[in-house]
């Protein structure tokens, strides 16, 4: 008896299918998006095989579509992932994410001691640079550097 190798996972009709996320990012990507707040449904898919990436993870969520804001979230920490959008079960539009040059308002600086953390009416910008191959985010204030693993969204 040949065993079944594909996964079987239910079409949404209306919505957006976030796919080829880091296996390990796709609970990060839930939570930055505030997915686990919506009351529609959110499907994930965790460890799924991918012959491109080894590994990877996807969401489904029904009747959402996402900003530009949320789509440099998902680039900040999903670099490889991919914003499929859905209507009527047919796919309107495919977009790889790109980490754009400049974030506006979606990242915290991590100096504490940033206008921007002391004069909450005051945005924050940052430039997207990379140190050894690494990203890291300059504030546009105070020209420190928060690394990848201590952007925290706003």
């Amino acid at each position: 008896m040949e065993k079944r190798k594909e996964l079987i996972v239910s079409a949404i009709e209306n919505g957006t299918v976030i796919d080829h996320i880091p296996a390990d990012k796709v609970f990060q990507v839930v939570k930055i998006l505030g997915l686990d707040k919506m009351n529609n449904p959110v499907y994930l898919g965790i460890n799924v095989e991918s012959k491109k990436y080894g590994t990877k993870g996807f969401v489904k969520v029904s009747d959402k579509y996402f900003d530009p804001e949320d789509v440099n979230k998902i680039a900040l920490v999903a670099p490889t992932a991919s914003i499929i959008e859905i209507k009527d079960f047919e796919v309107i539009r495919k977009q790889t994410v790109t980490i754009p040059e400049r974030i506006e308002h979606i990242v915290k600086c991590f100096n504490p001691n940033c206008v921007t953390n002391k004069e909450h009416d005051i945005p924050t910008k940052f430039r997207v640079k990379y140190v050894d191959g690494k990203l890291r985010l300059v504030c546009h204030y105070c020209e420190k550097y928060t690394s990848e693993e201590n952007i925290e969204f706003i």
